[in-house]
């Protein structure tokens, strides 16, 4: 298979991007547009980028503050209650300050359910920290012509796919300071583990009603697994999504993070874990990432 394409960064004051026509013989080639400027990562064998050197200054540690004026309830309580956006926004970059510098540049890989919005949490969570973002569904189909993944299936195979799928990850774990979203299936195989284990894995756990609700809201066609399935859209994605979680479970708690939708909207006093905000989420993300560099900085353990 023949493809054609290269990511080429280059600086100008920021980062700019250009797309390049370059002939690869005998591997798909990944090709992408990064979402926002950002900071280069190092080269890989099918993904190569050139970058110039941008001087940054250091960010500065932000504060947070509670508006609240009632002293008989504390401050650290309330805001788990109740968050502005502008609350949310800089607990998020205090969190993000926290977290870098046990990074190390490491990349992040958020795994999960299809649905379960780890490519919203992942372009936050990129922004926060200053690193690039990556879906791998769309590298994949922008590797293979354009195809969707829903094509992709239909047209070659799940095990196709799959292939690919792999290696777009292997390529991806020999950069640094990427926020990559997987896609749903990437779990069940074990190589994929060899290279997503290279950073930090961290599992976006939605649960299923709620994952169900919002594939059945936009519709299941570009969902391959679930298309077939009989039913209304919210009954074959819940009966589809049961199964699939069944067969996953055990891949999904091998990640180094848990990120449960379910205690934060507990700990928050909500019903609903549709009612949290992606920011909100992020914010959860890293503190988990956190706590397990911590854990692991304390054990001896080094990237």
């Amino acid at each position: 298979m023949e493809n054609y394409g290269a990511l080429c960064l280059h600086a100008c004051g920021g980062l700019c991007f250009e797309k390049r026509k370059t002939k690869v013989q005998g591997s798909l080639l990944l090709q992408s547009w990064p979402e926002r400027k950002g900071v280069g990562v190092a080269p890989s064998r099918d993904l190569w980028l050139k970058t110039a050197a941008c001087k940054s200054k250091a960010a500065s540690p932000i504060k947070y503050f509670c508006s609240y004026k009632d002293p008989a309830v504390p401050c650290d309580l309330k805001a788990k209650n109740f968050r502005s956006p502008d609350d949310e926004a800089l607990i998020l970059k205090d969190k993000a300050q926290e977290v870098i510098p046990y990074l190390n540049g490491n990349c992040i890989f958020l795994v999960g359910m299809m649905g379960s919005g780890k490519t919203t949490v992942g372009k936050i969570l990129s922004e926060a920290l200053g690193y690039y973002f990556f879906d791998s569904d769309k590298l994949v189909e922008e590797a293979v012509g354009g195809v969707s993944v829903a094509q992709i299936f239909k047209e070659y195979s799940e095990q196709f796919f799959r292939e690919n799928e792999t290696k777009v990850l292997k390529d991806l774990s020999a950069m640094h300071r990427l926020v990559v979203a997987t896609g749903g299936g990437a779990v069940i195989r074990p190589i994929n583990w060899k290279y997503m284990k290279r950073g930090v894995t961290v599992w976006l756990d939605v649960p299923l009603e709620a994952l169900a609700r919002r594939i059945a809201a936009v519709g299941t066609h570009s969902r391959p697994l679930l298309h077939h399935e009989p039913g209304d859209a919210y009954t074959k994605a819940f009966l589809r999504l049961s199964a699939l979680s069944e067969e996953r479970a055990d891949d999904y708690a091998n990640s180094d993070a848990i990120v449960s939708l379910e205690d934060i909207a507990y700990k928050q006093g909500l019903e609903d874990v549709s009612a949290l905000t992606p920011t909100t989420i992020a914010i959860e993300a890293l503190v988990k990432i956190n706590e397990f560099l911590s854990w692991k900085g304390g054990n001896g353990h080094v990237f």
